[in-house]
């Protein structure tokens, strides 16, 4: 009697008995390194973009056009993100502490203390289960850390070019007179004056500490009961005649970075900080340096990360399966699908498989690759 083998494997274990149908489980369209991408996350993608789009309003032909463009670009984006995690863990990049202050951020800006509720909260919100989100989230900042240090520290612009581009776009800098606001506000509704009197003395409590230089934003958003507390208590640009008239004669008067003290409302105490402010009239270049150079970094910041992930495609192990495309494909780079050598299945009698013991049990362990990007191994069978 001899034996033989068949059984398929693909991102799984789904076997099938000699003479059944292969059916696949899920296709893979990339390898890269260590890695896979499979065409489930590509659709997965899809449709998060989709929901995106239809969430900002886009629809009809608008909405195809969108996600024709979009699909260009979802392989490429997958290849990208995989290169900047494996990059990451070359250079021992490690963002725990990042990772953990995020999410207690989040527990704090909803409001929910108990952990469990939190990973609840996650779940309905995202779809996935919270390890996923907390990966997700661990993924992201990696390789934004990685971009800064690899890519961003080396791009320099010198104060000499920031101020040629100032002196050339002067028209670009002149501004009506506007006031930047960030807000805190104490709510008193439905309290009595007991309620009132810690909701007061809780509102100097905060303007002092602001004063103290405490980050302000932070304090909104753990502090506040306005809606923008969830936008750490930003509250925009605000020309003359769009403010009432007592908060505008405060704030156009004052400098960056004035706090005011508690202002009473009917239903709390209000506190506000100026995050900016613009006189009437050309910028001057002290005032808007920042924003020059922000101009001039962000261009030259996009081509350089397209650069750097060439280079690591171009170091990396890359294989595309025939009928997906790489839109930031390495120049010269060969990334064709090679199929392993196919099995061809051994057979052996009973007796000579019971003379190696330590053989046959080594054979159900080591996978054998087959010619179609799955793996076979062989089964007992008559």
């Amino acid at each position: 009697m001899r034996f033989r083998m068949a059984v398929w494997l693909w991102l799984g274990a789904c076997a099938v008995a000699p003479g059944d149908e292969v059916k696949v489980v899920e296709q893979i369209v990339a390898k890269i390194n260590n890695e896979i991408i499979t065409q489930g996350e590509l659709e997965r993608t899809h449709r998060q973009v989709e929901a995106e789009l239809k969430r900002q309003g886009v629809s009809g032909e608008r909405l195809q056009q969108a996600l024709k463009e979009a699909e260009k670009d979802l392989l490429r984006d997958r290849i990208d993100h995989l290169l900047l995690v494996q990059r990451g863990k070359d250079l021992n990049v490690n963002v725990d502490g990042e990772v953990s202050k995020y999410l207690a951020d989040l527990q704090l800006q909803f409001k929910i203390s108990d952990p469990d509720q939190f990973q609840q909260f996650v779940r309905e919100q995202t779809g996935m289960p919270y390890e996923d989100f907390r990966q997700q989230t661990r993924d992201g900042i990696v390789t934004r850390r990685v971009i800064q240090q690899e890519v961003g520290s080396k791009i320099s612009i010198p104060r000499t070019e920031v101020r040629k581009y100032y002196d050339e776009h002067k028209n670009e800098f002149v501004r009506e007179e506007q006031v930047f606001l960030r807000e805190i506000f104490v709510s008193t509704e439905g309290k009595d004056a007991a309620g009132v009197a810690a909701a007061e003395k809780k509102a100097k409590d905060l303007v002092e500490r602001a004063r103290k230089k405490e980050n302000f934003a932070t304090m909104a958003r753990d502090n506040s009961d306005a809606a923008t507390a969830q936008s750490l208590g930003e509250l925009g640009a605000f020309k003359r005649g769009e403010l009432r008239k007592e908060i505008e004669d405060l704030v156009f008067k004052q400098e960056r970075g004035y706090v005011t003290d508690p202002l009473r409302q009917p239903n709390g105490f209000l506190i506000l900080r100026v995050e900016e402010r613009y006189e009437a009239g050309l910028q001057p270049f002290e005032a808007v340096e920042n924003e020059v150079m922000e101009r001039l970094y962000t261009p030259r910041m996009q081509p350089a990360v397209r650069t750097y992930l060439t280079r690591l495609r171009q170091d990396a192990f890359l294989e595309i399966r025939a009928g997906f495309l790489d839109s930031g494909a390495a120049p010269g780079k060969d990334t064709a699908w090679r199929d392993p050598a196919k099995f061809t299945p051994q057979t052996v009698t009973k007796e000579e498989v019971a003379a190696m013991p330590r053989q046959r049990r080594l054979l159900w362990l080591v996978p054998i690759p087959s010619g179609t990007g799955g793996v076979t191994v062989q089964s007992p069978g008559p």
